[in-house]
């Protein structure tokens, strides 16, 4: 492991979404993080083959059973040389478990205890569930997403609540504890909820509604309403996406699109974006979208083909970049950012659960009589 944070010890609580999402990205960074599975989830027989997972990538994996209070102690003693805990289960279980920050932090008091969840730890919605469409909701992103005023938010897949608000932000604030820790010696809790994280993300819009310049949806720069910033269908039915805010920018959208400067002067009246980006619009269907980048490749126009995933893994800057990389046959994101001096990696492919407990165990000092005994009495798989 050569990564920036290589010799961190991180215990991750197996969950869902943006846990799993914050476990991959500290593992990318070299920390050696230890999935506790539930018993439950071992197979009766490994496949030959990794699952595949990429959110799962590089960990290893210790089968439990967490109903055991055997067990208990055994995540206890993992968490005791550890450097941090992370956990994405609703407010309260990982304390009736016995795994609550109280005993952890007492067991090891350098511990950093991250906790995701979807609402926050309290609050009136703290013991609802949710998912990342309901989080983004009631922060006050969804209502702003979309190109139609007439019609329903566009869903941004779960990319702002789980991943962007949620993984992401709980992945800076274990690496803020953990600076922190290296200082003072003492560990914290350290509280991510996708919420907070999503209305975050939208710090900048806060600030163009407290100066009135934030409209309903559809009607603004940056959610399609400017016929300078957004999606065209092309001819052979894809599309592509243009961004030309800045106006040396946009004088090169009219200048290859071919449009008369004179009528497209006018780039910030809102009154002519309908008109504008119908005409836009007429214009880009008139070529496929190959046809298109063959025009726009290169220019300042701030164009870009609209990929999928498929079409992604072979784009020549991707390619050149190597923005995806192949762990055991599956292709996926490479690590990021990228560090010059300790460059991140993709420890492995994921782990099958429970696939390393014996090895975790011995690395940890459990003998193997006390392996054998908890393997005995159901605590692991």
């Amino acid at each position: 492991m050569s990564g920036p944070l290589s010799g961190l010890t991180v215990i991750e609580l197996q969950g869902i979404g943006p846990a799993p999402f914050c476990g991959m990205v500290l593992s990318d960074m070299g920390a050696e993080v230890i999935r506790v599975d539930r018993a439950a989830r071992v197979p009766e027989e490994f496949p030959d083959a990794p699952p595949v997972s990429p959110l799962d990538r590089g960990r290893k994996s210790i089968a439990v059973d967490l109903k055991s209070p055997a067990a208990i102690e055994v995540v206890l003693r993992l968490v005791g040389e550890a450097d941090a805990l992370i956990e994405g289960f609703r407010p309260g279980v990982m304390e009736r478990l016995g795994l609550g920050p109280d005993i952890c932090l007492a067991r090891n008091p350098r511990l950093v205890y991250g906790r995701m969840t979807g609402w926050g730890q309290v609050g009136p919605y703290s013991q609802m569930a949710g998912h990342d469409i309901n989080y983004i909701a009631l922060a006050g992103c969804l209502a702003h997403i979309g190109s139609d005023a007439d019609a329903a938010p566009a869903i941004p897949l779960n990319l702002a609540g789980d991943f962007g608000g949620g993984g992401m932000l709980l992945a800076l604030g274990v690496l803020g504890g953990l600076i922190e820790a290296g200082r003072s010696g003492q560990g914290q809790v350290v509280d991510a909820a996708m919420v907070d994280g999503a209305a975050m993300l939208m710090a900048s819009f806060h600030g163009a509604n407290a100066l009135g310049g934030l409209r309903p949806r559809g009607q603004n720069q940056l959610d399609g309403a400017a016929h300078y910033y957004g999606v065209y269908r092309c001819a052979d039915g894809e599309y592509i996406s243009v961004g030309s805010i800045e106006p040396q920018f946009y004088a090169e959208l009219l200048q290859y699109t071919g449009v008369d400067p004179e009528e497209f002067k006018a780039q910030r009246h809102k009154a002519g974006w309908p008109e504008r980006r119908k005409q836009m619009a007429e214009i880009f269907a008139s070529k496929t979208r190959d046809e298109w980048c063959e025009v726009m490749d290169g220019t300042d126009i701030c164009f870009a083909p609209v990929l999928t995933i498929p079409e992604a893994y072979e784009h020549p800057q991707n390619v050149e970049r190597n923005t995806f990389v192949e762990v055991a046959g599956v292709r996926q994101p490479a690590p990021a950012p990228r560090f010059e001096r300790t460059p991140s990696a993709v420890a492995g492919p994921p782990a099958h659960p429970g696939q390393d407990t014996d090895g975790v165990l011995e690395q940890f000092g459990f003998s193997a009589g006390e392996i054998s005994s908890l393997r005995a009495e159901g605590a692991v798989r």
